[in-house]
């Protein structure tokens, strides 16, 4: 730790001063009851006793002082801290002061997002072991139910291999989600660039989700007919995962004989964003600050009849977080959603809107 003073004089200096001029006025009431006034004595004795005293305050100030601030610092420098630590003793109180206000509001702020890491921590631990013990017991029932005895049925046999199967195969879906998030937190996820166009594959998304959105009667619609292409520079598989997800979810909580519709428009000069906006049952304003968090539902019981690993809007933030672009939602109760992102347009193939 480099120990450098900086020393501040006032104190010294006005103590110094004081204590000079009631020994100087006791001086000369003394000369004059005795009738001995003498000036030049008096005037140095004066300023032999200032210096002096300001030198021996100084020291004595600096020494008593600089210990204990000493201490201070020694202690802080076990907490690691950089701010405070790291710099150089100070024994100007003001100085100190405003380091030490510093230093402490540092902390609290250190301190309260360790409290919302831990709380997040143990939200998302509850969360995963919820999510992987209901099919982790789903397969071991029909098991052990097939071990008791079942296992002779043919036609039981084949229905609990069958229901067992399926629950084996959520849990490599949950641990494949899992999986793809770390990657993307990591950056070990390879989002190999290409010019495509987003118009078409909105459309092939359309395509794939006909059938799921047809069994409630949903509309998968543009805001308007977008006659030219419109090119953007991203990873093809990793935004098509991105629409796929925001648009099954606007199905999941949409309403029979709802409307999901998308949007491309041009935002800035080299981006644009993408609207996927329904008219659901939409999203309390107290759980939108949440909503990208791993296992994080809005309707738990709802959203996990409706099945998914819980992780489809925090694998989208991910992989739009991975595009360095951004992800944004609006959304109010009984009204709907709208969930939108940006991505870059192709620098040669951009068409205008």
């Amino acid at each position: 730790m480099a120990i450098r003073l900086k020393k501040s004089y006032r104190f010294a200096l006005r103590s110094a001063l004081l204590i000079t001029l009631v020994s100087s006025l006791i001086l000369l009431l003394l000369q004059w009851y005795l009738s001995l006034i003498n000036w030049p004595v008096i005037g140095i004795f004066a300023f032999l006793l200032y210096v002096l005293t300001f030198f021996v305050l100084q020291i004595r100030i600096e020494n008593f002082i600089y210990r204990r601030i000493k201490k201070i610092y020694d202690d802080v420098s076990l907490l690691e801290s950089s701010s405070l630590a790291s710099g150089p003793i100070t024994t100007d109180m003001k100085t100190l002061t405003e380091e030490i206000e510093k230093f402490a509001k540092d902390k609290k702020i250190e301190i309260d997002t360790l409290r919302i890491r831990e709380e997040y921590r143990k939200d998302f631990l509850g969360n995963i072991s919820h999510e992987l013990k209901t099919p982790l017991f789903t397969v071991q029932g029909y098991i052990l139910t097939l071990l008791d005895g079942a296992l002779k049925d043919k036609n039981v046999r084949r229905k609990y291999l069958e229901r067992a199967s399926k629950g084996v195969e959520r849990l490599i879906y949950i641990v494949k989600d899992l999986d793809m998030i770390t990657k993307l937190e990591v950056g070990d996820v390879n989002l190999e660039r290409v010019d495509f166009d987003i118009i078409e594959l909105i459309k092939n998304v359309f395509d794939l989700l006909e059938m799921k959105a047809a069994k409630k009667k949903i509309a998968l619609t543009f805001d308007m007919e977008y006659e030219a292409p419109i090119y953007v520079h991203a990873n093809f598989d990793k935004i098509q995962q991105v629409l796929t997800n925001l648009i099954v979810n606007s199905i999941k909580y949409g309403q029979e004989d709802g409307t999901t519709e998308v949007s491309v428009e041009n935002l800035i000069k080299n981006k644009v964003i993408v609207r996927i906006t329904d008219n659901g049952e939409g999203i309390a304003e107290r759980h939108i600050p949440r909503l990208f968090e791993r296992f994080y539902r809005v309707d738990k019981s709802g959203s996990r009849s409706e099945g998914g690993s819980g992780l489809g809007l925090s694998i989208v933030k991910h992989i739009i977080e991975a595009h360095e672009e951004k992800i944004y939602v609006e959304s109010a109760e009984g009204i709907g959603s709208e969930f939108s992102f940006t991505l870059e347009k192709s620098e040669d193939k951009a068409a205008s809107i």
